[in-house]
C-alpha cells in the first residue's frame, strides 16, 4: 500500500451522517481500525448520533450490510471496514478482491460514496501496522468519507 496518502480536506461533518460496517473476524484489529474512524468523523464534527454501526461476521459479508443501510437512504456515505489476513492459500486476497467489486457496484447502484476500508495484509504485522500503528488508515478512511460526503451533497444541490 502506498504511503502518499492526499493531505485531508476540512470538511464541516456537523451535518453529515455516516454508516458504518464492521466485520467481527480479526475483531481487535477492526475494532482499533473502527475506533481511528470515529475518531476522525467526530474530529470534524459528526455528532455520534449521525454515525451508524452495524457488525457482520466477517469482510464479505460487509457489502450486503452497507447495501442494506444505504437503500434506508439515511447516510451521506458508508464506510466498509475489515481486516483479511494471508494464510497459506491466497483466499485472503480472493475475497478482497469480490468485497471492493461488490462494494463498488453498491456504491454506484445506490448513488452514495462507499469507503473501502477492508485491509487486506499478507502477515499479521502489516495489518496491525495499518489498523493500530504507524499507518494510520482509520483516519484516512474518516477523511475519505468526510470528503465525499461533502461531494455528494455538493453534487446533489
Amino acid at each position: 500500500m502506498s504511503l502518499d496518502a492526499p493531505s485531508p480536506t476540512a470538511v464541516r461533518g456537523d451535518r453529515l451522517a455516516f454508516a458504518i460496517v464492521a466485520a467481527r473476524f480479526n475483531g481487535e484489529l477492526v475494532e482499533a481500525l473502527l475506533a481511528r474512524v470515529q475518531a476522525g468523523l467526530r474530529a470534524a464534527g459528526v455528532r455520534p448520533s449521525r454515525i451508524r454501526v452495524v457488525r457482520v461476521p466477517g469482510s464479505h459479508e460487509v457489502p450486503y450490510a452497507v447495501d442494506a443501510l444505504l437503500r434506508k437512504g439515511r447516510a451521506d456515505c458508508a464506510i466498509a471496514l475489515g481486516v483479511l489476513i494471508g494464510g497459506d492459500t491466497n483466499h485472503h486476497e480472493m475475497v478482497g478482491d469480490s468485497v471492493s467489486h461488490a462494494l463498488q457496484s453498491v456504491s454506484l447502484a445506490r448513488r452514495t460514496p462507499v469507503i473501502n476500508g477492508v485491509i487486506v495484509a499478507n502477515t499479521r504485522r502489516q495489518a496491525e501496522d495499518r489498523c493500530r500503528g504507524k499507518i494510520d488508515r482509520g483516519a484516512e478512511f474518516a477523511h475519505a468519507a468526510l470528503a465525499m460526503a461533502a461531494l455528494r451533497r455538493e453534487l446533489q444541490a
